[in-house]
This record gives C-alpha cells, sequence and structure tokens, in this order.
C-alpha cells in the first residue's frame, strides 16, 4: 500500500496562502532574533579559549561557574556535555586568549638578551626570537649553548608572565641550532588551575582535560566573514546552475527557498540557545544542497508535466507533479532524518548539535520545495511572463483531475 498513491492528485496549491503567511511569518521572526537579541556566537567567531573537561566526581555548572569567578574568569561559559565514562563533563569558554602585546615581547627580548639590557653578556646573547601565534611558546636561538637555569631565572622575573609548571621548562628544542623552547602558562592552563584550587580534592586529575582550542578575535572575525561569503557564493551559482538546467523562471524561487531554509534554521537555533560556529556553518551550506536537491527533483517533474500534460493550468500542473513523486520524497527524507536522529541521539558535543541541525534542515527543505519554491515560480510565471510556463500545447488532465482527494 502506498503512502500517497501517485494516481490520485492532491490540492497542494489550495491552502498555500496560508502556508506563504506561515513561511514569512517564520522568515521575518528568524532575522528579527539575527537582530535582537542575535546568535549565541561560539568561540569560532567571537575569539577566545576553549576547554573540555572530565570529572571523576559529581560537580554542577554552578560548582564550575563560582571557581572560574574567584579564577578571575567572570564571563565564563559553560556548558555540560552527556558522558557516560564521566561523572560530570562541561566545555568551558572563556573571551581570552594567551597573547602577548608588544611591550611585553620588548620585554622578553631583553631579558633573553636579545637586544641590548642590563645583565646580559656575550655568553647569554639571543640572536632570534619567535613567539606562537597562540602567545604560550617561544622559541629561542642563542648564540652559544643555551644556560637554561639563566633562561629559566630571567622569565621568571618577568611580571604578567608565568612559565608553564614542569621541570622540562624550558628545553632544548635543537642543540645543534642552540634553540631553546619556553613554554608559557595559556588561559587553558589558568583554567584548569582554578578548577583544581577550588573544587573538591581529587574531582580533577591528570587526565581530565580533555582538549583545548583557541582563537583570536581578528582571526574570528575573518572566519565569520568567510562563512557568510561562503552562503552567498553559493547560492549564486546554484542560482546560475537552476537557471541553465531549467528556466531563468524557476532559479529564483530556489534561492528564495534556500533562503527561506537558511534563515528559518538559524532562528529555531537562536530560540533554543545554541550556538553558531564553524560547525554550524558547515550544517547550514549542506542544508542549502540538499534543499536545492530537492527543489530540482520537484522542477524535474513540473518541467516534465509541461511537455506531457499540455494545455493544463500551472496550478494544477504543480498539483499533478507533487502528487506524483510526493510519497518518494516523503519516504527519502523520512529515511535521511531517521539515520540523523541516532546521530543525535547517540552522538555527543559537536556531532549531537550539528545532526539537530540537519534535521531541521532536512525538514525545512522538504516543506520549502512544495510551499515555497513551487508557488513563487508560479507567481513569477503570472506575474511577468504572462503564465506562459502553464501551457506547452494543447491536451488536458481532466482524468487526474476527477481523482482529487
Amino acid at each position: 500500500m502506498q503512502l500517497f498513491p501517485s494516481h490520485k492528485l492532491y490540492d497542494f496549491m489550495g491552502p498555500r496562502k496560508w502556508f506563504i503567511l506561515v513561511s514569512l511569518l517564520m522568515t521575518v521572526g528568524s532575522l528579527g532574533l539575527l537582530i535582537s537579541p542575535g546568535p549565541r556566537m561560539g568561540t569560532d567567531f567571537r575569539g577566545g579559549t576553549e576547554i573540555e573537561v572530565a570529572f571523576a566526581q559529581k560537580v554542577t555548572d554552578g560548582d564550575v561557574r563560582q571557581a572560574l569567578t574567584k579564577t578571575g574568569f567572570n564571563q565564563a561559559d559553560v556548558v555540560g556535555v552527556v558522558d557516560a565514562k564521566a561523572a560530570s563533563r562541561f566545555l568551558i569558554r572563556v573571551e581570552a586568549v594567551t597573547t602577548l602585546s608588544e611591550a611585553q615581547h620588548q620585554a622578553i627580548d631583553g631579558r633573553l638578551c636579545a637586544i641590548k639590557a642590563d645583565g646580559c653578556d656575550a655568553d647569554h646573547e639571543a640572536t632570534e626570537t619567535k613567539f606562537s601565534p597562540g602567545g604560550d611558546k617561544i622559541t629561542v636561538r642563542f648564540r652559544s649553548t643555551p644556560d637554561l637555569p639563566w633562561v629559566r631565572e630571567r622569565m621568571s622575573a618577568l611580571s604578567g608572565i608565568e612559565l608553564r609548571a614542569g621541570a622540562n621548562n624550558p628545553f632544548i628544542q635543537n642543540a645543534r641550532d642552540n634553540k631553546v623552547e619556553i613554554q608559557l602558562k595559556s588561559k587553558g592552563d589558568q583554567l584548569m588551575d582554578g578548577l583544581k584550587a577550588y573544587l573538591p580534592a581529587g574531582s580533577i586529575h591528570e587526565d581530565s582535560l580533555l582538549r583545548v582550542e583557541w582563537i583570536g578575535p581578528k582571526a574570528g572575525a575573518q572566519l565569520r566573514d568567510s562563512a557568510l561569503k561562503a552562503v552567498a557564493i553559493s547560492i549564486v551559482f546554484v542560482m546560475m546552475y537552476i537557471a541553465f538546467r531549467f528556466d531563468i523562471r524557476f532559479a529564483p524561487g530556489a534561492v528564495v527557498a534556500m533562503v527561506h531554509d537558511a534563515v528559518s534554521c538559524i532562528g529555531l537555533l537562536i530560540i533554543m540557545g545554541r550556538e553558531l560556529n564553524l560547525q554550524t556553518v558547515a550544517a547550514i551550506l549542506t542544508i542549502v544542497g540538499y534543499s536545492v536537491n530537492d527543489t530540482v527533483i520537484v522542477y524535474d517533474r513540473v518541467r516534465e508535466n509541461l511537455g506531457r500534460l499540455r494545455g493544463a493550468q500551472f496550478q494544477g500542473l504543480i498539483n499533478v507533479s507533487i502528487s506524483e513523486m510526493l510519497g518518494r520524497t516523503i519516504l527519502a527524507s523520512g529515511t535521511t532524518v531517521f539515520s540523523l536522529l541516532s546521530f543525535f541521539f547517540f552522538g555527543t558535543g559537536a556531532l549531537k548539535d550539528f545532526a539537530l541541525i540537519l534535521v531541521l534542515g532536512v525538514i525545512m527543505g522538504t516543506y520549502s520545495s512544495i510551499y515555497v519554491a513551487l508557488p513563487f515560480t508560479e507567481w513569477l510565471d503570472n506575474k511577468y511572463f504572462g503564465g506562459k510556463g502553464a501551457i506547452a500545447a494543447r491536451g488536458t488532465i481532466k482524468k487526474q483531475q476527477e481523482a482529487v482527494v
């Protein structure tokens, strides 16, 4: 038994005005949410440091925030992560990175005798200093064999700079080139120190830190701009493809459907309190591709029926086309959603959010192909092309109309 028998004609375009109103409300509402309160940007776009920590003992997000506040991180984001193997697991983000100012660079150069300063001599002269982009590592080349205790003593005397704990810091990176690596305490190290100091003893082990990521504010802004450009460029090329593949009248409808899907999904993410990051952009681009694929399938059937069902009104022709492929579309979309739900329920972290966005996108893409792309194409055809797209030659669809349900 077929879910939607293809020999019957369903009147999809009859209630289209109501669905158009719903689509407009979703799009305008989502745009309003983008303006105020705005999306919750991830570390990828706003810059900052992100760590993921697994605790051996049960702690609450309030306990973690309180410990970080005492450490000096007053605006930390603490997000719980489901993990059956850990008593508690949290994702912690702060808008701070381990960057060194130009004044600190000069102070370090002076302490390591890369420039003339007090206490320098020919035996302790650095010929080159390199600072890592994250500000947590310094590579120094000395003219002669490096004196590690001297380096440690000189660096420890600098205010505002703290060496990472460990006997093997600094260490000789390359003996032949007299190259030394000095590791500084990063924001991730400071976060972990605060948790160890202010949470119950034994709640954090040495292997509790699962990952550390950071990105500077400038790089985050560049990533955000690049993401917007990627979405805009994809929309332009999709419009060109649809216009070349079908007809210029079909392209605007596909683009409107894509924009509807992308904006509506972002609005739903804002309502649910989810953050926007690079994974979100990747999911949105995937949604755009899926929406186009679904719309192309519908358009292809409409184009076939333009020649097969000659003389039909465009609205009736659309009803026939959707009726013929609706069952296949729902089964294909349903299978995709069912697969994604397994990632959503059993996945964690970024995988869970990615699956959620794709589930929303698949549903939106199927909806917009029927109630956004096709009504818009019909309106364009009637408004600017005199309804020519509805008339291929002569013929009738009287038999299909008799089966309207």
